[in-house]
């Protein structure tokens, strides 16, 4: 799904280390990355190997010890925390293991409301097309509590592409779904992204999910390799 525009997320000599008890891990070890517009790519790698800190860079959600990294010809690390929120604003995406719904509001309202931040007015009509583009338009006016875990992670999925993201960065998905959900999920995480044309960075221990995208890349030992 690649085009010639420039990269959607570009990385270069990414190093991360952290501080432990046995002395210093270093992560990252100068990673570089390129990701095309509408190119979906797949993270994997043991345990513990820096997966979620790379996707945490490359979202500018962190900085990197050293390296650089552009979002659409925005260098985030050359911002500070704002200019990074009012990087990723309007284009980016997320989709995390944990949901993270707000538990007060309803499956439609959790979808409305980046929508409404935006300043959509078409919010309801939005966000109830993308809960029944992900089978859940009898599920509007339920609470999070009141739906089960895949539903959970599909109105989350609803949710990060109601703005109709250029880049979606999605840590573990499916990581807490039984098998025959986590699959059905995948599929609509395939599909959402191909209607939007949206660009993915997936980090996942699921086969199943990593096959679904254009490439797979192994992080270990603070390397990137290609899988094939």
């Amino acid at each position: 799904m690649a085009n010639n525009r420039g990269p959607a997320v570009r990385a270069e000599g990414l190093v991360r280390r952290i501080a432990a008890p046995e002395g210093e891990i270093r992560l990252l070890e100068g990673v570089d990355l390129s990701i095309a517009p509408g190119e979906a790519v797949a993270v994997l790698g043991p345990s513990g190997s820096g997966k979620s800190t790379l996707l945490a860079l490359l979202a500018g959600l962190d900085l990197p010890d050293a390296g650089r990294v552009w979002l659409e010809g925005t260098e985030l690390t050359a911002l500070d925390e704002e200019g990074r929120a009012a990087a990723r604003a309007g284009r980016v995406g997320f989709v995390f293991q944990q949901f993270h719904l707000l538990p007060h509001l309803t499956a439609l309202e959790n979808v409305m409301l980046p929508l409404e931040l935006a300043g959509r007015r078409d919010a309801r009509r939005r966000a109830r097309e993308l809960l029944e583009a992900v089978g859940l338009g009898a599920r509007l006016r339920h609470l999070p509590r009141q739906l089960s875990g895949g539903e959970q992670q599909r109105v989350a999925l609803a949710r990060a592409f109601a703005i109709s993201p250029r880049i979606l960065f999605a840590d573990e998905p499916t990581g807490s779904l039984d098998r025959a959900t986590g699959e059905r999920v995948a599929g609509q995480l395939q599909r959402l992204r191909e209607e939007a044309g949206t660009a993915m960075v997936l980090v996942t221990h699921d086969e199943g999910l990593a096959a679904r995208c254009d490439r797979r890349l192994l992080l270990e030992s603070g390397r990137l390799r290609p899988l094939p």
